[in-house]
C-alpha cells in the first residue's frame, strides 16, 4: 500500500475536527491563532541513511531535512526535539560526543534550539525530529493556480550522486567524491529565502522524495497538471562533469530525492521580483515549467519538444 493511501484510508478521518492538521495532506501542523507550526520526521538506518559510520554527518543530514519542512513553508525554525533509538555501539561515548558537537554546530548555523527528546534502547537505529516555528501565515500545499510558473531553488541530483558513490556504484576522483558525498550529507538550505517566499509563492514543498514525486504531491488534490522543460531543470557543474566522465544521463539523476531544495509555484507576474531576490540573496532559482489544466496529461518536454517517458518518478514508501 502506498503511504498516502495508508494515511487516507486509516488516519485522515481522525483529523476531520482539527483544521490545523491541514487534512494530513501537508508536511506541517499550523495553528493559525497561536502562530504555531510543527513538523515531525523519522529517519531509519538503511532507509534514510546508509549506516552510522559518520554519526556527525548523519545527524546534520536529518536535522537539515527536518527543518527544511518549515523553511519551504516560509517559516524559520526555532526549536527542535530529537528522539533516538539505538544500542551501546551506535550510542557509544565517542559517537555521542560527535552527535552533540554536530547539533551544536547546526544550532548555531540555523539559529535553532534543542527543546527536548527521548532515548530508547533498540537493535534498530532511528531518529525522530520534531521541528517548531512561529508565523502568522505559511505557504500551503495544494494551492497552485492555473498557469502558475514552476520554480526550484539550487541544483538537483548531487545528493543521489553522493549516495551512488557511497554505495560504490560510481567511482571518481577525490575532489568530485568529496563534493558529492558532502551534498548527500549536507544539503544546502536557503534560510535567507524563508521570509521572501511568502511574498510570491502560491504553494511550496521541499524536495525529499524527488522532483516529480514531490511536484505530484504539491497538486495531488487539485484538478491540475504540469509541464516541465527538461533542459531547464538545474544541475551543478560538478554533476555535469560526472555525467560526461561516466557517460551517464541526467535523466537518471534529476528526480531521485534527498535534494531538500524548495519547489514552488508563482504567478507569471512575479517573475521579475523572484529574479531580483535570487540575485540579491545569491540563491539560484530556476523557472522549470508551468501548471496546466488537467485536461492535458502532466508531461516532461525535452529540447526537441518531445515527451520524455520517465519510468521512475522518485521515492515512495510502500507498505
Amino acid at each position: 500500500m502506498h503511504e498516502f493511501e495508508l494515511i487516507n484510508k486509516y488516519f485522515s478521518k481522525l483529523s476531520n475536527n482539527n483544521k490545523s492538521s491541514l487534512n494530513l495532506n501537508d508536511d506541517v501542523f499550523f495553528k493559525k491563532s497561536k502562530r504555531l507550526i510543527i513538523s515531525v520526521d523519522t529517519y531509519v538506518e538503511g532507509i534514510h541513511f546508509i549506516n552510522f559510520k559518520n554519526p556527525n554527518l548523519v545527524i546534520k543530514k536529518i536535522i537539515r531535512s527536518s527543518i527544511s519542512d518549515l523553511i519551504c513553508k516560509g517559516v524559520k525554525p526555532k526549536y527542535y526535539f530529537i528522539s533516538g533509538s539505538g544500542n551501546k555501539k551506535s550510542f557509544s561515548a565517542l559517537n555521542l560526543v560527535k552527535i552533540s558537537n554536530s547539533l551544536k554546530q547546526e544550532q548555531k548555523k540555523y539559529q535553532i534550539l534543542l527543546a527536548g527528546g527521548d532515548t530508547v534502547l533498540s537493535s534498530k537505529l532511528s531518529f525522530t525530529i520534531t521541528s517548531i516555528g512561529f508565523s502568522k501565515k505559511i505557504i500551503y500545499r495544494n494551492n497552485a493556480k492555473l498557469n502558475d510558473d514552476i520554480y526550484v531553488t539550487g541544483n538537483l541530483g548531487d545528493s543521489y550522486a553522493g549516495l551512488r558513490i557511497l554505495k560504490k556504484k560510481i567511482f571518481t576522483n577525490k575532489n568530485l567524491k568529496r563534493y558529492f558525498v558532502n551534498r548527500y550529507y549536507l544539503p544546502y538550505l536557503h534560510l535567507k529565502l524563508t521570509n521572501k517566499l511568502l511574498s510570491f509563492a502560491n504553494t511550496s514543498i521541499d524536495i525529499s522524495d524527488g522532483l516529480i514525486t514531490d511536484l505530484e504531491k504539491l497538486i495531488n488534490k487539485q484538478k491540475l497538471s504540469y509541464k516541465l522543460f527538461f533542459n531547464r531543470i538545474p544541475i551543478s557543474n560538478n554533476l555535469k562533469k560526472l555525467l560526461k566522465l561516466k557517460k551517464l544521463s541526467k535523466l537518471t539523476f534529476f528526480s531521485k530525492g534527498d535534494d531538500y531544495q524548495i519547489l514552488f509555484t508563482a504567478k507569471s507576474s512575479k517573475f521579475r521580483i523572484i529574479n531580483k531576490i535570487s540575485k540579491s540573496l545569491g540563491i539560484k532559482i530556476s523557472k522549470i515549467g508551468k501548471i496546466c489544466s488537467n485536461s492535458q496529461k502532466s508531461q516532461i518536454i525535452d529540447q526537441k519538444g518531445e515527451k520524455i517517458d520517465l519510468k521512475k518518478k522518485g521515492y515512495y514508501h510502500l507498505f
